[in-house]
């Protein structure tokens, strides 16, 4: 769960993972605790810490001011990347890819933690090798270091660009998204067989039934939704 660091600033932490040694000494064992920490503002900025202590609370204390000296800013591309990049720490390879809005952040555990502290909504992810947590963090900072905006690009080659085709796609994305908070995002209606629609039912005679023969109100008997009654009995005789 994400712990409020700066209120002013909307600086946020979370604890990735606590990591727990022994050591064995002549009394027994004495344990140590260290803490992972991914700390953001949720608008382009994340940093991660690592601190040991002999107690969590002060591991995950000194992991948190560490995270704060580590904010790094990257750029964005609305709540996605701009670009394709990939990401390399040791044997921990990982791959973010943008989407459009509404994907949502598609990932692990550790990979999503960087990715919601630095403010990505959209994304897809694959991470290749070690599994190791740590590993991981530092191979998805080092993957968003990487990423370039439009205009930092345009400056770099002295041209002039327009849009980019991530830019196309989430404007696409954007006219399906709710516009008021609570409303359902968008999609597609299936108008297949409404021109079949509205004959009534019924399949032989309609709702009258076989024939089609119109059984009158309920309760009166066939002599009385004739419209004889005793007449017309008399007149059957005759």
């Amino acid at each position: 769960m994400a712990e409020v660091l700066d209120e002013t600033s909307n600086l946020e932490s979370t604890t990735v993972n606590i990591y727990r040694t022994s050591a064995t000494v002549k009394g027994g064992r004495r344990f140590s605790f260290g803490a992972l920490v991914v700390a953001g503002d949720h608008r382009g900025k994340v940093g991660y810490g690592y601190a040991k202590s002999t107690e969590v609370p002060n591991a995950i204390e000194k992991a948190q001011k560490e995270a704060r000296m580590n904010l790094k800013s990257f750029a964005m591309a609305g709540k996605t990347i701009p670009h394709e990049v990939q990401g390399r720490f040791g044997s921990t390879t990982v791959r973010l890819l943008p989407a459009s809005p509404g994907t949502g952040v598609v990932a692990g555990a550790t990979v999503r933690a960087v990715l919601e502290m630095a403010g990505i909504t959209d994304c897809l992810t694959k991470v290749y090798g070690s599994s190791n947590k740590l590993n991981v963090v530092k191979a998805t900072l080092s993957g968003i270091g990487q990423l370039r905006s439009r205009e930092g690009v345009a400056e770099l080659r002295g041209v002039e660009i327009t849009t980019t085709d991530i830019e196309e796609r989430i404007e696409r994305g954007q006219r399906f998204m709710p516009k008021m908070v609570g409303e359902k995002m968008q999609g597609p209606v299936n108008t297949v067989g409404q021109e079949r629609r509205g004959g009534g039912r019924g399949g032989r005679g309609g709702r009258g039934g076989r024939g089609g023969r119109d059984r009158g109100p309920v309760g009166e008997t066939p002599s009385e939704q004739s419209g004889g009654g005793e007449g017309a009995a008399a007149t059957a005789s005759e």
